[in-house]
């Protein structure tokens, strides 16, 4: 796909991933691991994904600056300079408010694509066509653009996102409303209308909409950064981001600005996609014995067993048996065994392990 001027992504690469636990862990993330054995990290699937229709010159990745030496070492071919690093966790409104301050002054007809390092995406062709029609109607109007995944069954794990049946352009839709992970019941009646899509987190905008977005509805988040962006893109740059980030609320941008702008679309699509949020989401995309299995692991036998997700070292012989919807996953340090249906709590377990023994399990 031919690539174009003035079109950017940023990879937003500084979560913890703590409902994979205890694979993912606060010093190396579930975005630097290779979850289903792909031979490849989940950011490095993402950048692979960009930067065949993006020059990577215009991809950037904003993580913790903790995690500064693992996106260096996993994208030998994105540039160093490309490596935003945030000093503390705030979600992702103060990411998209710095990566779009940082755009403007180096390009005021910047158009930015913003997208999680986690995501599982098969169709990697479609996604593509999908992101350019994205970036084409996005580049003409005041518009933020979400990827909106056409629903396959009631899903409790995801966002969903209302939209009006009419078309204001082929394929693109005006939101109506946003809604946060529902119960079953909800999540059954959004299946039946045809009306909802699910939300993937992938934004499109171009730096000039969003930023003006953010100055409206979150003005107090907007004045911080604008009180120091003379010093975006100099060496003085980190030092201005030490000072911004305590001052900044932690807010996702879902909430900050896309549930309260009236200019805000969506485009409908399928291309294999699925946020590797939880085990169960691994479960998802493995493949299954004909017990319903999943197995990550060179060595797992898996006697007696159903529907069960196991995961365990390539080097780590496992032996289950007789276990029914269970998630097993065995590292060098932990073994977790938990029911499928009190996966929700893993968050819980992870708090009971921090406050009885050592962080490093963490």
């Amino acid at each position: 796909m031919e690539q174009y001027e003035h079109q950017y992504v940023v990879i937003l690469a500084g979560g913890i991933g703590s409902r994979l636990w205890p694979k993912s862990l606060t010093a190396k993330p579930k975005q630097f691991l290779d979850i289903l054995g792909t031979g490849k990290t989940l950011i490095q699937q993402t950048f692979d994904r960009f930067v065949s229709f993006i020059k990577k010159e215009n991809i950037f990745v904003i993580t913790h600056r903790d995690y500064y030496l693992l996106v260096h070492a996993q994208l030998p071919g994105l540039p160093v300079e490309n490596i935003i690093l945030e000093p503390s966790r705030k979600s992702t409104a103060p990411s998209v408010a710095y990566i779009s301050m940082k755009l403007m002054a180096l390009d005021p007809n910047a158009n930015l694509i913003v997208a999680p390092s986690d995501h599982i995406i098969i169709d990697k062709e479609n996604f593509a066509t999908v992101i350019q029609t994205a970036l084409d109607f996005s580049s003409h109007l005041k518009a933020l653009v979400t990827l909106g995944i056409k629903p396959l069954y009631p899903n409790t794990g995801y966002g969903y996102i209302q939209y009006e049946t009419r078309e204001v352009a082929s394929n693109i839709y005006k939101v109506k409303t946003f809604t946060e992970k529902p119960n079953l019941d909800l999540a059954k009646v959004f299946l039946e209308s045809g009306e909802f899509l699910w939300n993937s987190g992938i934004f499109v905008w171009r730096v000039k909409s969003v930023l003006a977005a953010i100055e409206k509805y979150q003005p107090e988040l907007f004045e911080v950064f604008e009180a120091e962006k003379e010093f975006f893109n100099t060496e003085k740059e980190a030092e201005a981001i030490e000072r911004i980030y305590p001052l900044c609320t932690n807010v996702s941008i879902d909430f900050a600005i896309m549930e309260k702008s009236q200019n805000v679309y969506v485009i409908p699509a399928s291309f294999g996609w699925n946020d590797l949020g939880n085990w169960s989401s691994a479960y998802e995309n493995l493949e299954k014995d004909y017990l319903g299995n999943a197995v990550a692991g060179k060595h797992i036998l898996v006697i007696d067993a159903t529907k069960c997700m196991v995961s365990a070292p390539d080097k780590k012989l496992v032996v289950l048996q007789g276990l029914d919807d269970f998630i097993v996953v065995d590292t060098k340090d932990t073994l977790l065994i938990c029911k499928k249906e009190k996966e929700s709590e893993i968050k819980d377990y992870v708090a009971e392990v921090k406050r009885n023994f050592d962080e490093d399990y963490l």
